[in-house]
């Protein structure tokens, strides 16, 4: 580059930043460095790559859990941005390994799926005979069946007819066909309920059972409806194997066991139990100069569940706010309000992370202004609600006429809304009388493909999407940060037996979950 033209160019960022004290004056020069370097010469792809590629899923309590909360801490130092790891309780601290399921009978074929998480070490390989249960009546039934699955790898899921998503068949059979299909989907489901329901306990309380009675493994298949995507959550047997198979595999090994086959499969995990392990939040801080003891906080739970990368639950958030933070530490450190960034630990398990900082830090909370929260994939922002906060159009509708019209125009709105009590880390923020708002997305068949699935990876990211609510948080945070005005958090009257969302109790350790 010409030294010429690179010495106006320092010149012209110099003058922009010390001129920032009047950031009405000198905004729009920020936003334009900030939005060219989105487009130019963001940093989104190579932090997915380091969160996602390199330390990979984020459980809470195993080792690359901690990994990541260092991760974050190191990547903020590098960016002059003081940050820190906050223990808060511990958890048990267990390691994925690898997991080889094989049907040896009546052929041999490698099984598509994986161990389940928190699972035992089995340290040999199982192999034993597959059953399906049964439809059972009653209580009895399930008892006398129990019987016989001493030695066993028992089914646990409900069979599915077909591996084909209901959109295949809306688009492509007869609607005769579709209709059949419906029903038969629904009967079939009503059923499987209606026996479970027979054995008086959950899912969950009959696999214990089953255990108890020398079941010598489980299997499950947690579709979503989506060809190839399965949810995987945590194990429901403590001493022996417990895995999840594909749809495809699922319904093989449950065909060959309906039809007398008798068909045997080998199950070798190789996961770890390390003892127990603290827990985290990573925060991370970039102080205000003249209201320094008001915040505005960045929010994204950084753990996930493991069955692939957790990559836009909460992959996406958590680079989304560590590239807001990048940039505004580059180009607009010095803001009237001090900005906060929450790196949560253990949402997944129910919002432990932030709950956890409400209890923790009343002091602080009672600083927080505003807070943006961002956890539902790659789309782009669509929907902003006011969360029950009477005067949350005067603001937050102002701040968004910063946003470039060409990404604004895909933001709908609702205020004051309705205050959400569930779901992500605003709600625990929502609760202790904070207006936080949920950054919603564009779907991206969220739902169904990513969320809590073993198809929750790296390549699922939509950058071009990412790129977009880069530049929306950025700007609403630093709208958010440099308004002389105050930030009401007045709450609406809500309808009739309706009330306000009460602040939870966080879960400290593995005992409580």
């Amino acid at each position: 580059m010409n030294k010429k033209y690179a010495f106006l160019g320092l010149t012209a960022f110099v003058s922009v930043t010390i001129n920032a004290q009047n950031f009405q004056q000198n905004k729009q020069a920020v936003y334009n460095q900030i939005i060219n370097e989105v487009e130019t010469n963001n940093q989104l792809e190579h932090l997915a790559f380091e969160l996602l590629d390199e330390i990979g899923p984020r459980l809470v309590g195993s080792p690359q859990m901690e990994q990541a909360h260092n991760w974050v801490v190191a990547t903020y130092k590098k960016w002059n941005i003081k940050a820190e790891n906050i223990p808060y309780g511990e958890w048990k601290s267990w390691q994925r390994g690898t997991t080889e399921i094989t049907m040896t009978s009546p052929r041999i074929k490698s099984i598509e799926g994986t161990q389940l998480a928190w699972n035992i070490n089995s340290k040999k390989a199982v192999e034993a005979e597959v059953v399906a249960m049964p439809v059972f009546q009653s209580k009895n039934d399930f008892e006398n069946w129990a019987r016989s699955v001493k030695g066993k790898i028992v089914m646990i899921s409900q069979y599915q007819k077909s591996g084909r998503p209901e959109n295949q068949w809306k688009e492509h059979a007869t609607k005769e066909d579709f209709d059949t299909y419906k029903k038969e989907k629904t009967d079939d489901l009503t059923a499987w309920n209606n026996s479970i329901k027979a054995t008086e306990k959950s899912l969950r309380e009959l696999v214990k059972y089953l255990e108890t009675k020398g079941a010598a493994g489980f299997v499950q298949s947690y579709n979503t409806g989506t060809m190839g995507a399965n949810r995987i959550f945590y194990s429901f047997a403590q001493t022996v194997p417990m895995v999840d198979v594909s749809l495809e595999d699922y319904g093989l090994l449950y065909r060959l066991a309906a039809n007398g086959k008798s068909p045997k499969i080998k199950i070798n995990t190789q996961s770890k139990n390390l003892g127990t392990t603290k827990t985290f939040n990573t925060i991370a801080t970039i102080p205000g100069k003249t209201k320094p003891n008001e915040y505005v906080m960045l929010s994204a739970h950084l753990d996930s569940w493991d069955g692939a990368q957790g990559a836009t639950d909460n992959g996406t958030g958590t680079i989304l706010m560590m590239e807001v933070a990048r940039l505004i530490q580059k180009y607009h450190p010095n803001n009237d309000r001090t900005i906060v960034i929450g790196h949560w630990g253990s949402e997944e398990q129910g919002l432990n992370g932030s709950r956890v900082y409400i209890m923790d830090h009343p002091t602080e909370v009672q600083k927080i202004k505003v807070l943006f929260n961002q956890d539902s994939g790659t789309g782009r922002i669509n929907y902003i609600g006011g969360q029950g906060f009477v005067n949350s159009y005067d603001y937050l509708g102002n701040w968004l006429q910063s946003v470039p019209e060409h990404i604004r125009k895909h933001i709908k709105t609702d205020f004051p809304g309705m205050p959400q009590s569930r779901g992500t880390d605003n709600a625990s923020f929502v609760a202790a009388g904070i207006p936080a708002f949920n950054l919603n997305t564009q779907n991206w068949d969220y739902g169904q493909y990513t969320w809590h699935t073993n198809r929750d990876t790296y390549d699922k990211i939509v950058f071009e999407e990412l790129e977009k609510n880069v530049i929306t948080t950025t700007l609403l945070t630093l709208e958010a940060a440099n308004d002389p005005n105050e930030i009401s958090n007045e709450k609406r009257v809500l309808p009739k037996d309706t009330e306000w969302p009460t602040v939870k109790e966080p879960k400290r350790s593995a005992e409580d979950y």
